[in-house]
């Protein structure tokens, strides 16, 4: 790859689409759910769905770990940040995310030290800097970003920081597919696989749905032409009643992973026995911890945290939609009593929540537009 049009070029899309259509049988629906809220951005960014024929349904997964928090979490760091003496540490696109006493800009503006940054290391930085104050880090992600987290506590630990300490909130990809297959009205023949995540563990961790399930995955990129080609890959062995597991992102995805960064997160985490979902409820073996040898940097040990459990709110359809039963546009409050200016669920605030995808690049932001135009 030299020059990022090179995946953007509209003949290879047309070309792309032709060959799909030829996968494609009339009337016979394909539902194909994109794990990673980072490709349904793709997705309705560049119109992927206008290159697909009828026949091809995209369905958004559970692919954004800001949208799968629960609300009782936020509420924990809110209640961590009141106390006194205490600088929480987040990264951006958390920070509008409601819980049920508000977000973390909410608590900021009654007076909380909330600070946002771009990665645990610049929370241990800030630690560093206040050695007077606890500073705490709300880990969160799936195992993209597990590895900077389980680096950070290492150092923190070498370096002995003692008012350093992290939230862990880091979930596993796995496990969420596995609930999402046990549905009993799940109308999925195949799965867009996260790229990101894959870059960590590899594509092995998928054959069980192939093998056990007999749906075919593909691990894509995140580029228009990444998407097309992943697609098509995925209707070829439909089409030819296969069920595999490929690589398409072969440039960036090794099919073994990153074993540097698995033994980091095997060395300072360890699976939770459950975990709350949005959307999908409890899962087990769900999420990471830090291992006992942390206990001195484990958030949850050094506050006697409330725990606090918070339903959703009755109007927000976030479960719905991270479950892929609908649409984002299919929420009662989409686009009206719930936009990323005032977002009442988490898929409407992060940079890969589906519901802020199909309001920022579809018809609502089209809509906004020619209202601003000029008469």
């Amino acid at each position: 790859m030299r020059f990022v049009d090179e995946y953007r070029d509209r003949e290879k899309a047309q070309a792309l689409a032709a060959r799909i259509a030829r996968h494609c049988e009339p009337g016979r629906r394909r539902g194909l759910m994109e794990i990673c809220g980072g490709h349904t951005h793709t997705i309705y960014k560049h119109g992927i769905e206008g290159y697909l024929p009828p026949e091809v349904e995209l369905v958004h997964g559970p692919g954004c770990p800001v949208c799968v928090i629960p609300m009782g979490r936020v509420d924990d760091a809110v209640w961590m940040a009141q106390q006194e003496g205490v600088i929480l540490t987040s990264f951006g696109d958390l920070l509008r995310v409601p819980g049920g006493r508000g977000s973390f800009l909410d608590a900021k503006a009654r007076g909380c030290d909330i600070r946002m940054v771009y990665s645990p290391l610049d929370a241990l930085r800030v630690a560093r800097e206040n050695p007077h104050r606890r500073v705490v880090f709300m880990a969160i992600g799936f195992e993209t970003t597990a590895p900077s987290t389980a680096m950070t506590v290492l150092r923190a630990a070498a370096e002995g920081i003692p008012n350093f300490s992290v939230f862990c909130n880091h979930v596993l990809v796995i496990p969420a597919m596995r609930a999402i297959l046990a549905a009993p009205d799940l109308r999925i023949d195949g799965f867009i696989g996260p790229g990101h995540v894959s870059t960590v563990i590899g594509c092995e961790p998928y054959r069980f749905i192939a093998e056990e399930h007999r749906k075919p995955l593909v691990v894509s990129g995140f580029e228009p032409l990444d998407v097309l080609q992943s697609i098509e890959m995925l209707l070829a062995q439909l089409s030819e009643g296969r069920a595999a597991v490929e690589n398409q992102y072969t440039r960036v995805v090794p099919w073994e992973g990153n074993p540097r960064a698995l033994r980091a997160i095997d060395r300072v985490m360890e699976p939770r026995a459950t975990f709350e979902w949005r959307g999908l409820g409890w899962i087990p073996d769900s999420a990471l911890r830090l291992r006992e040898e942390y206990a001195h940097l484990d958030a949850e040990r050094l506050f006697e945290l409330p725990q606090t459990r918070v339903p959703d709110p009755q109007a927000c359809q976030c479960g719905e939609v991270l479950r892929g039963a609908i649409k984002p546009w299919e929420c009662r409050v989409f686009g009206t009593a719930c936009t990323p200016e005032r977002p009442i669920g988490t898929c409407m605030v992060s940079s890969e929540g589906a519901c802020a995808a199909y309001y920022n690049f579809g018809r609502f932001q089209r809509r906004r537009l020619r209202e601003a135009a000029p008469a």
